[in-house]
């Protein structure tokens, strides 16, 4: 008996058409543009959102700031880390509750987030650089769309207003 199941080749051009492969080189152009871009600052994607929800959120906690940057706890600690030992941030305990340590920005790092920002600006801009502007803002409303839609499917789920509700501010 003829197999009448009609079976699509294996192929890359299957993989390189795929939203998901197109997602992870577009994060990976952006990690290098951004890096790049801000070479001399030394600092990743992660520990620039860190550093700014932390700027933002005086006395922010790592399982919040986790929530408001939508990043991995497990993973967090050692951005907390890096960022502390770069002078950037302090980590003070809770007087409530001493395991918890409480996250500021130190001068240093509002020094270098004020140094940074125009640097970051012109990473996202070169990002988008190569469309049309039309499409650029096409393409930022899609994917806004994309991220709100698929929130809950994401490892860590943006939490921002949840966390944020804790500490008693609005975002």
């Amino acid at each position: 008996m003829p197999n009448n199941n009609k079976q699509t080749p294996v192929t890359m051009d299957a993989v390189y058409t795929a939203p998901g492969y197109l997602f992870r080189r577009m994060q990976q152009i952006a990690v290098s543009i951004f890096v790049e871009e801000c070479r001399a600052f030394d600092l990743t994607p992660v520990q620039y959102a860190a550093l700014i929800a932390i700027h933002t959120h005086p006395g922010i906690d790592a399982t919040r700031l986790s929530a408001v940057i939508a990043f991995d706890r497990s993973t967090l600690g050692n951005v907390i880390e890096r960022l502390q030992s770069k002078g950037l941030i302090e980590r003070k305990s809770d007087s409530d509750d001493k395991r918890v340590k409480l996250l500021t920005i130190t001068r240093q790092g509002a020094s270098l987030l004020r140094e940074i920002m125009p640097v970051v600006d012109r990473a996202q801009a070169r990002m988008l650089q190569p469309l049309k502007p039309a499409d650029r803002k096409t393409l930022m409303a899609l994917l806004a769309q994309l991220v709100d839609l698929n929130n809950e499917a994401s490892r860590v789920p943006l939490r921002a207003e949840d966390a944020l509700e804790h500490l008693g501010k609005s975002g």
